[in-house]
């Protein structure tokens, strides 16, 4: 974690960070400022995830710190640091998350540390949850979830051929051969790929991948062949707009 002391006083700082350094592991970055402007512009540079801050300085106070960011986030920990007891409401009031008394014990900084790095922890949770559905979304333009006996099997839109419905379940055939039987129904993979415009719905009973289209012919009716030699109906309704689609398009 990276830290920022902010404390006018150089032997205050010093013993600030000895002690980090030989009490905290986790704090693997110190950068230290003497006055609030100067602390202020290495946390928006930095953006540390703690800020050790010192409350009587010259010029600013450590209280007048939330002042600097107007309407920005707060997205690191303050400990307050002090010679006087007289702050402390004011400084629990600006959500500090530990107030601690100079000549600062080991321990008690310490165990600050360890609270600051508890509630950046609990932060981070909904960060990255965030992230992962991120990461979930964008692998869902690629791909499906399709639940199989041992699990979630994700599929590659380019590795299905077509789904085919059969009553509440739907089987889905993959381009190496394999078929799986899946609990959901016809519709619930046509709505899930309704921005794909590779995939058709020539009939009621199947969604197809139109990259796995080999010919068209008539055979009682009008059949789509596909690379897997399977023979896919297309619905009478269906008919002229597809024919004109292919003619208008191929032409």
């Amino acid at each position: 974690m990276k830290l920022i002391i902010i404390d006018d006083e150089i032997r205050a700082r010093r013993v600030l960070t000895a002690i980090l350094k030989n009490s905290c592991p986790n704090i693997t970055i110190i950068l230290e400022a003497d006055n609030l402007i100067d602390g202020v512009n290495l946390i928006k540079s930095h953006q540390p995830q703690i800020v050790l801050l010192d409350i009587e300085m010259p010029k600013h106070s450590g209280l007048e710190i939330l002042e600097f960011f107007n309407d920005e986030t707060i997205n690191f920990q303050i400990i307050f640091t002090t010679a006087y007891n007289k702050y402390a409401i004011e400084a629990f009031k600006l959500s500090a998350i530990d107030y601690l008394l100079k000549p600062i014990d080991e321990n008690e900084l310490q165990q600050a540390i360890n609270k600051a790095k508890t509630a950046i922890d609990k932060l981070s949770i909904p960060h990255k949850i965030e992230n992962l559905k991120k990461a979930f979304h964008q692998l869902a333009l690629n791909k499906i979830a399709i639940d199989v006996p041992k699990g979630i099997k994700f599929v590659s839109h380019n590795d299905i051929i077509y789904f085919e419905a059969d009553g509440t379940y739907t089987k889905v055939y993959l381009i190496n051969g394999e078929s799986e039987l899946i609990c959901k129904t016809l519709k619930h993979f046509s709505d899930q790929l309704n921005n794909n415009p590779l995939f058709y719905k020539p009939h009621r009973s199947y969604l197809i991948n139109l990259k796995f289209m080999k010919e068209v012919i008539k055979k009682g009716g009008h059949h789509i062949i596909l690379t897997n030699g399977n023979l896919i109906p297309i619905a009478r309704e269906k008919k002229d707009d597809f024919l004109q689609m292919i003619s208008t398009t191929f032409s």
